[in-house]
């Protein structure tokens, strides 16, 4: 039964704690296309004369049709926003999505599956104003909660309920509940902060909040649930208790989430100039332009930087579309020119066979109020649409043994300064690229390489990595264009090591290039030496089985492929590494690009 129409005045503490502000109810669903209308029409009814209210209902990348249902209801209601995301990307960045295109002075997260009704939501007001929390969240462990609970989930809650105890240390009974009342203020720094966004965000949210000294209040529940046996599975069993003891790991080892500096939206909201240099047409062009024009941040134009003009293509608005035409040249001037034609006051850069997530510019564009913060890279994941083989190169990228420190490019990791960031996925200040006359145009690959050398060193700007400025990057099939494109890499960092030793001879780099001399003289001393055969087969078996174990996967062939990637990857880069170290000048493969053709990747 929801409210007649009419002020009740079982909602005067909500009127009064809202003030001339308004509540923002996020509702996240996923495959609940039979009933999602229902239950935003249900909470709409509700909230009705109320309190002043918007529903911001979030489809996480449902494979049904829940997305076209809110849609719908959001034609037919006022005060709906529908937030319809292209990928499952889990609960957690649901709610994230729904809370940065909220506006309430007030935040309530309730699950769009209406286990927990919404007209418990009063009662939630009444704690906030007396207990002068910031934070309200429903708990299934309180003792006026009424419940219609499996047994087994009431176990599996008091279970974890003793282990964030432990771990944590958070003065609540009950962090999974899917009903939770925030000031804006809170969400304002959490959600910045978080990393987690699929399976403990719950705990990442509260436990971030609790830390820098929110308070939290909890409140009774009445529940009935309908759910199947959901995280009683072994695999999401796993998922969470890895994501609990990584917040563990950020609060009381690394001290991560106080680090994180405060960001904001600049005022007004700046232009975001997008420039894509690449030699023609093609199919993953098309997807890269189709990435931009789902933003959720409007305010950008793109510069499509081809060899040759053709025909515009689509991004939604061509009004925000220019293509120049720039002839055969290498990537560096390309990227020159649209430097040049930009008139935003950020430049973005991305490749044209990379594409973006949903929320890639509004979560750049946050860093730029802060003038100290001249570039901002983010990770470049290999995308689930990639053929086997360009997902096996992606697993080799991703590995600890072949990427070391710097594997954050090919998977989101925590935010963190850094000093080199390829321009895959690269944003940058336009008045800084103009004090720095754009990339150096004798240098290819590594032209950002310089760039991002000269504003740390020349500018003494600080560039930022955020793990939520995220892109897919296609990748390069195993073995040979794969490795052809890790040889490029080392001979410019190779090269690189020894004329610009601040970003570039360290000894992660070198380790490679080692392993390949000491590969070539064990081989010719060993029929000499019994003492280094000896010593050289046991540091090949070494190397054999840390590889073999690095590369692991429950599925032989991509266990074996993987491990074969990495070994050969490091020797390819080691020899090229070698000679790029060795050159008198940059040795340049090639003018144009080395652009994959279609299907080949």
């Amino acid at each position: 039964m929801t409210e007649s129409k009419g002020k009740s005045p079982k909602w005067d503490i909500a009127r009064s704690q809202i003030g001339d502000g308004k509540l923002s109810i996020i509702m996240p669903a996923y495959t609940l296309g039979a009933s999602i209308a229902d239950n935003i029409m249900h909470v709409h009814t509700l909230f009705s004369e109320q309190i002043p209210f918007e529903i911001i209902a979030v489809d996480d990348g449902s494979s049904d049709n829940t997305g076209n249902e809110i849609n719908r209801i959001a034609k037919e209601l006022s005060n709906i926003v529908p937030i319809i995301l292209t990928d499952n990307v889990g609960k957690g960045a649901a709610l994230r999505a729904g809370f940065h295109a909220s506006s309430g002075s007030h935040i309530l997260l309730l699950d769009g599956d209406l286990d927990l009704p919404p007209e418990q939501v009063a009662n939630f007001f009444k704690i906030m104003a007396n207990a002068d929390s910031d934070i309200v969240i429903g708990s299934k462990r309180h003792k006026d909660s009424k419940l219609n609970y499996p047994w087994h989930r009431k176990l599996m809650s008091n279970i974890y309920y003793i282990l964030i105890k432990l771990l944590i240390g958070l003065p609540v009974k009950d962090t999974q509940t899917g009903i939770k009342l925030f000031t804006r203020p809170v969400l304002e720094y959490v959600f910045p902060r978080m990393l987690v966004k699929r399976f403990a965000f719950d705990l990442e949210i509260l436990s971030i909040a609790h830390q820098k000294g929110f308070t939290v209040a909890e409140a009774p529940i009445t529940m009935d649930f309908h759910g199947t046996l959901g995280c009683a599975k072994p695999r999401a069993i796993r998922n969470i208790m890895n994501d609990t003891l990584a917040i563990f790991y950020r609060i009381h080892i690394l001290k991560y989430y106080q680090s994180i500096r405060d960001t904001h939206m600049p005022n007004p909201p700046p232009l975001v100039s997008i420039a894509i240099a690449y030699p023609a047409p093609s199919s993953q062009l098309d997807e890269c332009l189709a990435g931009i024009a789902k933003q959720h941040y409007k305010n950008y134009e793109v510069i499509l930087l081809p060899d040759s003009s053709h025909e515009p293509l689509s991004i939604g608005d061509n009004s925000k579309t220019v293509i120049i035409p720039t002839g055969k040249i290498r990537p560096a001037q390309k990227r020159n020119m649209g430097i040049e034609a930009a008139k935003g006051d950020i430049v973005a850069f991305l490749d044209d066979d990379a594409f973006p997530t949903d929320d890639w510019l509004r979560k750049a564009v946050v860093y730029f109020s802060d003038d100290n913060i001249a570039a901002l890279g983010g990770p470049a994941t290999t995308p689930p649409n990639d053929n086997f083989m360009a997902q096996m190169s992606g697993r080799v990228y991703a590995n600890k043994l072949v990427s070391g420190n710097y594997v954050y490019r090919y998977i989101p990791e925590r935010v963190r300064e850094i000093e080199d960031y390829p321009s895959c996925n690269l944003f940058v200040k336009a008045d800084a690229l103009r004090q720095l006359k754009g990339f150096n145009t004798r240098f290819w690959p590594g032209e950002d390489t310089f760039l991002c050398m000269d504003i740390v060193n020349k500018l003494k700007k600080t560039i930022i990595y955020d793990p939520w400025v995220h892109a897919y990057h296609h990748r390069r099939a195993l073995f040979l264009p794969h490795l052809r494109q890790i040889g490029r890499y080392a001979l410019h960092r190779g090269y690189f090591a020894r004329k610009f030793p601040a970003t570039s001879r360290k000894l992660s780099y070198f380790i490679p290039s080692i392993f390949v001399i000491g590969l070539i003289t064990g081989a010719i001393l060993s029929p000499f030496c019994p003492l280094c055969r000896i010593f050289y087969f046991t540091v090949i078996g070494i190397y054999t089985l840390l590889t073999f174990l690095a590369a692991f996967s429950i599925r032989p062939h991509v266990w074996i492929i993987t491990w074969l990637g990495i070994m050969l990857t490091h020797i390819v880069y080691g020899t090229r590494f070698l000679i790029g170290l060795l050159a008198y000048k940059m040795p340049i493969a090639v003018d144009n690009f080395d652009h994959p053709s279609e299907g080949k990747k």
